[in-house]
């Protein structure tokens, strides 16, 4: 199958490109960072086009090529989540590119959402559930799914929309949670300041997220939302405790230091049963 993936040296498109081509896929790549593309284990195995989305767009996304699947990742500016960018820029260039793609030939189209455009909602969130956005990179995720819905009405195309909660692994933003962690652990420190960490979330590996996606990518005949997720809510402080004791650190928790985030719900997880199905069909 021939793919191609767009934010394929981010944080999951680095991880996705080596999952497909474990798989036996054709997979081409677009990329904003040469030298961070350089630096890929892979990047000698794929076909691999620099530039932005708008540059595609204005040039003509034909240089591209025609693929099986076209899969969406890049997005730009994470983890800023409250920046106006995301619908101001992001939003419109992520549109107008899809748009172009679809209109050269491409008709099936991975994108991926996430958890925020559930919003302040609370508890196990389904795919089914309405979508209440309450930060912009939510909000700006849950418009372009609307548009390319709408966009279905004229141009024949099949969409997965895949709402990915929270991820840890290789590459992770170095600002994360367990990124400091796992710092703070090699600097030598004695005690990690974090919030209560009694927070209720979704952790994947990122490693399982690429693998989710590939089945998807895989199954032609899915189509529609998928939350990508666990289905196992864990608590931020058992999370991080687990990460301690894996990386067999001595480092103590300074609980309290930090307040909760006010941009995401107490206590949220994914419904994965409708992914969790298309695994096992796989």
């Amino acid at each position: 199958m021939q793919v191609l993936v767009t934010g394929a040296t981010g944080f999951v498109g680095r991880h996705l490109v080596a999952c497909l081509l474990d798989r036996g896929h054709d997979v081409s790549v677009v990329y904003r960072d040469a030298q961070r593309a350089k630096s890929m284990p892979w990047i000698d195995r794929v076909r691999a086009f620099e530039g932005e989305l708008s540059d595609f767009t204005s040039l003509g996304v034909e240089q591209l090529g025609t693929s099986d699947v076209l899969v969406h990742l890049a997005w730009p500016g994470l983890p800023n989540y409250r920046g106006l960018f995301h619908f101001e820029k992001n939003l419109p260039e992520s549109y107008q590119f899809l748009k172009s793609a679809i209109q050269a030939g491409h008709r099936r189209i991975l994108v991926t959402g996430t958890c925020f455009e559930y919003g302040m909602q609370q508890g196990c969130l389904s795919e089914t559930a309405e979508t209440k956005p309450s930060n912009p990179y939510g909000l700006a995720k849950d418009c372009l799914r609307r548009y390319l819905e709408m966009l279905q009405s004229e141009q024949d195309f099949t969409l997965q929309w895949c709402r990915l909660f929270y991820m840890f692994g290789e590459g992770q933003n170095p600002k994360s949670l367990l990124s400091q962690l796992e710092n703070a652990i090699q600097r030598g420190e004695t005690r990690f300041p974090m919030s209560g960490g009694e927070q209720i979330r979704d952790f994947s590996p990122v490693v399982e997220v690429a693998k989710k996606l590939s089945q998807l990518i895989e199954t032609s005949m899915a189509t529609g939302i998928f939350n990508v997720c666990s289905g196992t809510p864990i608590s931020v402080r058992r999370l991080v405790e687990e990460r301690v004791h894996f990386l067999k650190a001595s480092i103590e928790l300074d609980l309290g230091v930090f307040p909760y985030p006010d941009y995401e719900p107490f206590a949220f997880w994914g419904d994965a049963a409708k992914s969790h199905s298309i695994r096992e069909k796989t």
